[in-house]
């Protein structure tokens, strides 16, 4: 496969734009430049990890270093220096390219450093991009150090389809960081399909990025239920007017999908299935949550099976590996990977009812949180909950429900009281006895850890990008 530069320039680059916060660089200009100085020819062949502090530095380097490094590794917001010596170490990486505090990576032993940035300059010369780069990517899990999986630009690029039937110009927007899968995929989509990309930025609330993100023309826009679900609490919510709006990452409920269709009834709403190690999966845009049934077994470019209740996936588009020392295999004999995702069939569609390692045992019964969240968000006062248990001597653990509501929405307490109860009416009308919940907390916020997803366990701490202000946004 073409490198990504050279596939950028074989496209028109006239008007389009990576925007930042306060920052932009235009395609025309990159095409012809360099973000890295002279220091590409010193980079050809190595396993360069890729440590920018921000987004459009990181940007410009990878679309710079494909073709140029034998390995690139995508270092994500905030690892801890720990877990930094642990993928240097595992991924052989021997060169470090960075646009922030130099002083971080002393004691780096003989890493070649290179400094980049947001500028853009002349490049001294043509660029040798001969080699076919491996793309290591860092697992999402929440504790311990993360595992790295080895991607190529075909595997990446395998669902994309260029332009896809689009007319006009196409300005895509993303609330994930393209460090983390989700994000990447969008910066690649906007480079393939002849776009342009408005990225996020950690110090910037999520109301002023969609305002940001309106006045640049967004036309595609991507994120997490769970960010969707804090955007839409924003009166900025409305400063945008996509065509198409993208979920992945978590379960899209009814719940969600219905309140974007209200919010934006212009534009197509598509829910992909997706993971760092088995990439994109599949996509459903019949507007209904879960999938056809169809899709298991179907064969094709992707097949999907399903063994002991979760989805298993078998992908040229998938990672072909774990890379480190000790790393286990990712793929079974057969070629699949588990992800863990738990299904269930009814009739001739297929529902995801959690993750294998998030179920909470009540007197040795399973309860799923999502089954209970997606009942709790079907009222019409709720934006957004989190549903996760507390220890019970005598069943061992109990339901809790953290619930936001919308604003003004209980504003008395006799009124609290009332939507507590039918919350607690729908459960029980929804779901067996022993999933209803124990006790519902109203709260301010639900937080989203760096990966876009609800944080599920906060004792471990995960880093917080955007706190989910949906009761008073500001």
């Amino acid at each position: 496969m073409q490198p990504l530069h050279d596939l950028l320039c074989a496209d028109a680059l006239s008007g389009r734009h990576l925007w930042a916060a306060g920052k932009s660089v235009a395609l025309e200009a990159l095409a012809r430049g360099t973000s890295l100085g002279g220091a590409l020819p010193a980079l050809h062949g190595r396993s360069v990890l890729v440590a920018m502090e921000h987004q459009l530095a990181t940007a410009l380097a990878l679309i710079e270093l494909d073709g140029v490094a034998g390995r690139l590794v995508l270092c994500p917001p905030g690892l801890s220096a720990e877990h930094r010596s642990h993928v240097i170490a595992g991924a052989g990486v021997d060169a470090i390219v960075f646009d922030g505090d130099a002083s971080q990576w002393a004691g780096g032993g003989a890493l070649m450093r290179v400094a980049g940035g947001p500028a853009v300059r002349p490049a001294e010369g043509p660029t040798v991009r001969d080699r076919q780069t491996e793309w290591i990517m860092l697992t999402s899990g929440t504790s311990g150090a993360p595992k790295m999986v080895r991607h190529s630009l075909e595997s990446l690029t395998g669902a994309i389809e260029r332009r896809g039937g689009w007319r006009g110009p196409i300005v895509w927007g993303t609330f994930y960081d393209i460090r983390r899968f989700g994000g990447l995929q969008i910066l690649l989509r906007s480079v393939l399909c002849g776009g342009s990309l408005v990225l996020s930025d950690a110090a910037e609330s999520m109301g002023r990025y969609l305002e940001r993100a309106g006045s640049l023309g967004v036309t595609h826009i991507s994120g997490t239920p769970s960010q969707w679900r804090n955007a839409l609490a924003f009166s900025t919510s409305g400063a945008i007017s996509p065509r198409c709006i993208r979920l992945s990452g978590e379960i899209a409920d009814r719940a969600i999908l219905e309140a974007l269709r209200a919010r934006y009834p212009q534009a197509d709403v598509v829910h992909a299935y997706a993971s760092t190690e088995a990439g994109v999966g599949f996509e459903v845009d019949d507007g209904l949550e879960g999938f056809p049934a169809r899709l298991i077994g179907g064969g094709g470019e992707v097949d999907i099976k399903m063994l002991d209740g979760s989805l298993r996936v078998r992908s040229a588009r998938a990672a072909s590996c774990y890379v480190g020392a000790g790393a286990p295999a990712l793929k079974d004999a057969d070629g699949f990977i588990d992800s863990g995702d738990l299904v269930e069939r009814r009739g001739e569609r297929c529902y995801f009812v959690g993750r294998r390692g998030g179920i909470i045992n009540v007197g040795g019964l399973k309860v799923h949180p999502e089954e209970v969240e997606a009942v709790i968000n079907r009222h019409p006062d709720v934006r957004a909950s989190l549903v996760h248990s507390r220890r019970n001597l005598i069943t061992g653990s109990i339901v809790i429900a953290d619930v936001v509501l919308r604003a003004g929405a209980a504003d008395t307490a006799d009124r609290s009281t009332e939507v507590k109860r039918e919350i607690l009416a729908a459960c029980r009308e929804a779901l067996a006895n022993y999933k209803i919940p124990a006790a519902i907390r109203f709260v301010a916020a639900l937080d989203v850890a760096a990966t876009g997803k609800s944080v599920r366990h906060p004792v471990q701490q995960p880093d917080v990008v955007w706190r989910g202000l949906a009761s008073r946004p500001v």
